[in-house]
């Protein structure tokens, strides 16, 4: 049996920090960012764009979940949408895989804290605040299990994942 982890959340909600501590806490285990399929320059969303880098990721997912080596397969991306979901699931031939989706949340405060964080250190562009902010409530429509990152440590909340396939 394997397990494919869904992660979702805006950005700056700590996606990427979570699943690489996730990873490190399951053995046989394989972890794919979805943004690492967007890194391009210039950075062009299209039509044609957005369903290569959809591509691409479930053409990773399928081999990750095919592979004997990986009994845990973490996926992140920011999945605002339930049909980005439900593509991506779709796609994969989900026989013998339980399915953990995860919707990471926080307060809008914490988001702005985290994102000006990364504007002033040179990670992200100011028109990132706006974009997330905008994003933040979308995850509430989600048919996921939602895990507020606000207050909780990394290994509280990769603790809170791990519950979730008790």
């Amino acid at each position: 049996m394997k397990t494919l982890y869904l992660i979702g959340g805006t950005m700056s909600v700590g996606k990427t920090t979570v699943c690489r501590e996730l990873k490190n806490q399951l053995p046989r285990s394989v972890f794919l960012d979805g943004d690492w399929c967007w890194d391009m320059n210039p950075f062009v969303v299209t039509e044609e764009t957005k369903a290569m880098v959809l591509d691409n990721i479930t053409a990773l997912l399928k081999n990750f979940l095919r592979c004997s080596a990986y009994d845990h397969v973490i996926f992140c991306w920011v999945m605002h949408q339930q049909a980005i979901l439900d593509q991506i699931l779709s796609r994969l031939d989900l026989t013998g895989v339980t399915v953990v989706p995860v919707s990471l949340v926080c307060s809008r405060e914490v988001l702005l804290q985290r994102l000006n964080q990364d504007v002033s250190a040179g990670l992200r562009q100011p028109d990132i605040l706006l974009r997330s902010l905008q994003r933040l409530p979308l995850y509430d429509a989600l048919d996921t299990h939602k895990i507020d990152t606000s207050c909780a440590t990394v290994p509280e909340i990769v603790q809170a994942i791990l519950r979730l396939t008790k």
